[in-house]
């Protein structure tokens, strides 16, 4: 199964409700609502194996608590299939959000929400407005295995631009990452 649309920069955000696997944070299941700040809110897809996404993980939890002191929400949401990747089940999210995840780690078991969105990879970033559209989708920057290789900063732009009421130079980069793991 491969996404057949794509939300992409001036698109309104498909809602959602999914279980939450980190106990620590939010209630036990999560909408976009529920995940929303103030000014807005970051959903990034991911998982628990990918090589990509274990190396940016210092830097997801840095991003993280720059959107929380800047009024935007954030919120991971693991759509791969646990049957092709074991470590992506749900109790293998629980065992990774207890070693000190900072945010909400969602659960699409049906792969309706990443179908809903067109994510391709992990990870990969949508950055939404306060009215739930989309105002970046991407990667975080053009390192995400080494972070002492990233030249650019292309999400933590869009997060400045956005809280300092400026257009967003760069809406739309290609992530790069995994690709997500499809049911057959």
């Amino acid at each position: 199964m491969q996404p057949s649309q794509s939300i992409e920069p001036g698109s309104t955000a498909p809602d959602f409700e999914l279980p939450n696997a980190n106990a620590s944070v939010g209630k036990k299941n999560m909408t976009l609502s529920d995940v929303m700040g103030e000014n807005g809110t970051i959903v990034f897809f991911t998982c628990n194996h990918c090589p990509y996404v274990v190396g940016s993980e210092p830097r997801i939890e840095r991003i993280a608590e720059i959107s929380r002191s800047s009024g935007i929400g954030f919120a991971g949401i693991n759509s791969n299939d646990p049957v092709k990747y074991e470590s992506d089940s749900w109790e293998n999210m629980v065992k990774r959000a207890s070693k000190g995840m900072s945010y909400a780690y969602l659960h699409d078991s049906s792969q309706e929400i990443a179908l809903s969105y067109g994510a391709e990879r992990t990870p990969e970033f949508y950055l939404l407005n306060s009215r739930q559209e989309v105002i970046y989708r991407g990667r975080m920057d053009d390192s995400p295995r080494d972070p002492s290789h990233a030249t650019t900063s292309e999400l933590e732009d869009a997060i400045n631009s956005l809280i300092s009421g400026q257009e967003i130079s760069t809406a739309r980069t290609e992530s790069i990452g995994c690709s997500v793991k499809w049911k057959a």
